[in-house]
């Protein structure tokens, strides 16, 4: 009988979550399992992934073979690096901490107004406009 880890998917349509089993090969992917061995949820951002290291070193060792899929987070996790002899890999990234605007007080903000806008409003231009040429037409005009 051959002996594969691999995903099992559960949840709802566009929200999966896995869970890592070992199964029969034959099996189909949401059938029957053996041993369910570790986590895997993709939508949460990171990823959350839990694994049994010392089952998954076991299962490894009797001859189970890793869908790729698990070996991608075997790898991730360090622990196919561990059963292959292999330097471990660098630590997951954890999530960081959203960094958060400074205040308007923190920058030196000041209570005071600056006064009014820079640019004049559009009417005005205008009525300027129309004044200096009324008032330029009376001056050449007599």
């Amino acid at each position: 009988m051959a002996v594969k880890i691999k995903l099992k998917r559960l949840g709802k349509i566009r929200s999966p979550h896995y869970r890592i089993v070992v199964a029969n090969s034959r099996t189909r992917r949401d059938g029957r399992a053996i041993e369910e061995i570790g986590l895997y949820h993709p939508v949460q951002n990171p990823s959350r992934i839990e694994v049994d290291a010392e089952r998954v070193a076991y299962w490894l060792g009797v001859g189970a073979q890793p869908t790729e899929p698990v070996l991608a987070i075997l790898k991730k996790t360090g622990d196919w690096q561990k059963f292959k002899g292999e330097p471990a890999p660098a630590p997951l990234l954890q999530p960081a901490e959203k960094a958060t605007r400074p205040s308007f007080d923190a920058l030196g903000g000041d209570d005071e107004g600056k006064g009014e806008a820079i640019t004049q409003k559009k009417k005005a231009e205008k009525k300027d406009e129309a004044a200096a040429e009324s008032s330029s037409s009376e001056s050449t005009g007599a």
